[in-house]
């Protein structure tokens, strides 16, 4: 069974995404910090990872970087409520494999995580 950690800071949208890929076949952990992402990519380097960008204490494109760094196979998607230019070019420099707005989460996210678990 595929792995999925999910790391968004607002409770209501980790649930959203659990339910979403729990029905689709994947074991979820969670995490409301990018720290706390780092640790559980770590102990149980996760197929994918969901990533919100703007999070208290470290944002999405510095967890994104270290957890790359940790768990070089692990695919991350960023899921954010911003389509800027900047944030979509700092994401894939940090090592995205997608990119998914918040307003597109219910019709595209599994198709991206799918498509980036695959790549």
């Amino acid at each position: 069974m595929p792995v999925a950690l999910i790391v968004d800071d607002n409770d209501g949208n980790r649930k959203l995404a659990r339910d979403l890929l729990s029905g689709a076949g994947f074991r979820t952990l969670e995490a409301a910090t990018g720290a706390e992402a780092i640790a559980l990519a770590s102990e149980h380097e996760p197929d994918v990872v969901l990533m919100d960008i703007a999070m208290p204490v470290m944002d999405g494109i510095q967890a994104t970087r270290a957890i790359r760094d940790e768990v070089p196979r692990a695919r991350v998607v960023m899921v954010t409520g911003s389509a800027a230019t900047d944030d979509v070019s700092r994401a894939r420099s940090a090592g995205a494999s997608a990119y998914v707005t918040k307003d597109q989460i219910a019709r595209d996210l599994v198709r991206a995580i799918l498509d980036a678990a695959t790549v």
